[in-house]
């Protein structure tokens, strides 16, 4: 199983509920497919430095998980179907 490191955005004017059970949802789907999820940070809102389909702050979240190789593939392609999600991005370690 290998390192990984996701950070993603999600919309800033969704409550609170929906922001904890989005990021539980990754967390679950990660667990799901047979990884273990290491440590999850909220960093909160942010300023973006540009804005982003009108947007100018977001909330920011930081998992780190073990998995396998295909992993991150499928929870790239599920955060994409999520309009709630503005960005994310998977770092192998």
């Amino acid at each position: 199983m290998n390192k990984y490191e996701i950070l993603y955005i999600l919309k800033n004017d969704i409550d609170d509920e929906r922001k904890a059970a989005l990021t539980e949802k990754f967390a679950e789907l990660v667990k799901t497919l047979g990884g273990t999820v290491d440590g999850v940070d909220k960093w909160g809102t942010k300023k973006f430095a540009y804005p982003i389909n009108f947007m100018n702050e977001g909330y920011y979240v930081l998992m780190n998980f073990s998995a396998a190789p295909t992993v991150p593939t499928e929870l790239d392609r599920q955060m994409k179907i999520i309009d709630d999600v503005v960005r994310q991005m998977i770092i192998k370690k």
